[in-house]
């Protein structure tokens, strides 16, 4: 076996994980982020943009994010509607 070349269970094994990891972070879009605006309820992002990557809460205001670090789309919710909103990177 040459120095560059897996065995066959290794790549079996990154590939698997390559698949995980992108079934993990959904795909989001420019489109999906300019039907968002300052007001909306969580669920009404939700039904936009899908189930976020990740939320947290600190003080009152709920961050959410779409994407991963690469590409994705921030929310901010105080009292359960949209009060900041941010992208990086869409098409």
């Amino acid at each position: 076996m040459s120095g560059n070349r897996w065995p066959p269970q290794r790549r079996l094994i990154v590939a698997g994980l390559t698949v995980l990891l992108h079934g993990c972070s959904p795909q989001v879009s420019l489109e999906q982020f300019n039907r968002l605006r300052i007001g909306q309820s969580y669920e009404e992002v939700r039904q936009i943009a899908g189930d976020p990557a990740s939320c947290d809460e600190m003080l009152g205001l709920r961050n959410c994010v779409w994407g991963n670090p690469e590409r994705g789309i921030r929310v901010g919710f105080l009292g359960g509607k949209v009060v900041l909103l941010s992208a990086h990177n869409l098409q």
